[in-house]
């Protein structure tokens, strides 16, 4: 029978203890009286208990027993200093028992940190780009915005797995952004939740997602009638992905942005609380692009986790403004001219706007003259002549108006023009809409890559070597070593 215990590293009487009783060590094999030596292996990270005679005279530790409510039980307790010398930091161990043989290594968990902090060290090192796992990719405004905002602190990276639904979207990244990909990079065409995330998965040093926030916006749950931001079909759960390609990938550091509301739902819960368990220290913030040099005021949730030992001069008040904002929305308008085709009267939105208002709805049309030093928030529809996003009122007929062009669009929210080419007005819209303030974006990816500079130095350096108090039992027959499979794999 096999038993398997995570256990707490404990201290007693100044010395690392772990310490383990009941039933479940008896169903592993393990019997009262019994004499274990321990033999530690240090690169590999993990410590086993050898059984040996009773009459051995060596150090060891012996199964004793404590009885509870009638019931009598084995009992270990391990106290020596071979635990850290193995186990470094490490808070929690995994002990393996199976037919009274003892193995104890270092909890998955640890062992990923450690495999994270190594992995993004080693590329700082060699000043290697670093590769970003991005989800929910869409036109690649995010992945750019922080790529470029990494490149100004010197720190390089690339698209090593992108997914993206909308294959005219995915299509348009890989077409306009030649620095995001390359020979290496893996593009994925399909919803998110259809990909197989198997044991071949690559491993990254960043994590990027925008979750759909169709559920979390306040005009989301209106429009859908939702109670809550996960009750929406399509994109209520995707958080749960998100945080299974967190697992899959094991980044150095992972960020996502949503919009503000966010912030309070059930699922942002659950992310921090498995961001901690996995051993990210996890910062926040609502960002506003407007005070990076965006026209337009669109506020976003901002969350950038960091694992533990990476460094802790991550702030989001180090960010910069790298960008002088327009005077006006006049300066980043197209020629149109007055007798263009997109000069409407939307009878059906003034119309809209009287209901809403007779009903105190609160939602109120955005018809601007230019002069404005900015606008409320374009999203994703845009295209569709929405009630609540901006109009640019004709200059000599205030009955007329009409919609941003896509370029417009783009400059009002900062990003490159070039990354909405070879799309049509509509697909472009749909773009910039789900997308981010560019510059907004950039300062954080600039910050992340600053953090990166200052902190690698100071990465923990692996293995971390203590001074040993008790020497390792050296046995005079050492088992060979057999590739396992099976229950008895759990061992190795």
């Amino acid at each position: 029978m096999t038993t398997i215990i995570n256990a707490t590293i404990g201290v007693s009487k100044g010395l690392p203890r772990v310490w383990m009783e009941g039933q479940k060590l008896q169903h592993g094999g393990v019997q009262i009286g019994k004499k274990y030596a321990i033999k530690a292996d240090v690169p590999a990270k993990r410590l086993e208990l050898i059984e040996v005679p009773f009459d051995f005279s060596g150090k060891h530790v012996t199964v004793s027993k404590r009885e509870r409510n009638g019931v009598v039980h084995p009992l270990i307790e391990i106290r020596s200093e071979q635990i850290r010398e193995v186990f470094e930091e490490d808070d929690k161990v995994r002990i393996a028992l199976r037919r009274g043989r003892i193995v104890i290594t270092a909890l998955q968990i640890q062992t990923k940190i450690r495999e994270r902090l190594k992995r993004i060290k080693d590329k700082l090192d060699r000043g290697e780009k670093l590769p970003v796992i991005s989800l929910f990719h869409g036109g690649g405004v995010l992945d750019r915005a922080i790529h470029s905002g990494m490149l100004r602190a010197g720190v390089g990276s690339f698209v090593q797995v992108g997914v993206e639904l909308e294959s005219e979207y995915l299509d348009a990244s890989l077409r306009n952004n030649p620095d995001l990909w390359t020979e290496d990079s893996i593009a994925i065409c399909s919803d998110v939740r259809d990909v197989h995330l198997g044991d071949n998965t690559p491993d990254g040093c960043i994590l990027i997602g925008g979750v759909p926030c169709v559920g979390a916006s306040r005009s989301g749950r209106s429009k859908n009638s939702l109670e809550f931001a996960e009750d929406h079909d399509d994109a209520g759960a995707l958080y749960i992905d998100y945080l299974n390609w967190l697992k899959a990938t094991n980044p150095a550091i992972a960020l996502i942005e949503n919009v503000g509301e966010y912030l309070n739902t059930a699922a942002m819960s659950a992310i921090r609380n498995v961001f901690k368990h996995q051993g990210y220290d996890v910062y926040e913030t609502i960002l506003d692009g407007w005070d990076f040099g965006s026209l337009e005021r669109r506020k976003r949730m901002v969350v950038v986790a960091v694992t533990q030992g990476l460094g802790e001069s991550f702030s989001f008040e180090n960010l910069k403004v790298n960008k002088v904002r327009e005077s006006c929305i006049n300066e980043i308008l197209d020629p149109v001219p007055l007798d263009d085709e997109s000069w409407k009267t939307y009878e059906y939105l003034a119309a809209k706007e009287i209901r809403d208002k007779a009903d105190g709805k609160g939602f109120g049309r955005q018809l601007l003259t230019g002069t404005e030093d900015g606008c409320g928030v374009i999203g994703r529809g845009y295209k569709k002549g929405r009630s609540t996003e901006p109009f640019l009122i004709h200059p000599t007929n205030p009955e007329l108006s009409r919609l941003f062009t896509k370029a417009e669009h783009a400059r009002i929210k900062g990003i490159p023009q070039e990354m909405l080419d070879g799309v049509s007005e509509t697909t472009g819209h749909e773009i910039a809409g789900q997308s981010v303030c560019f510059h907004q974006f950039e300062s954080v990816g600039e910050e992340i890559g600053n953090f990166l500079m200052r902190s690698r130095s100071n990465i923990l350096k692996f293995p971390k070597r203590r001074p040993v108090v008790e020497s390792a039992v050296v046995l005079p027959v050492p088992e060979p070593a057999v590739a396992q499979t099976g229950t008895m794999a759990l061992f190795h």
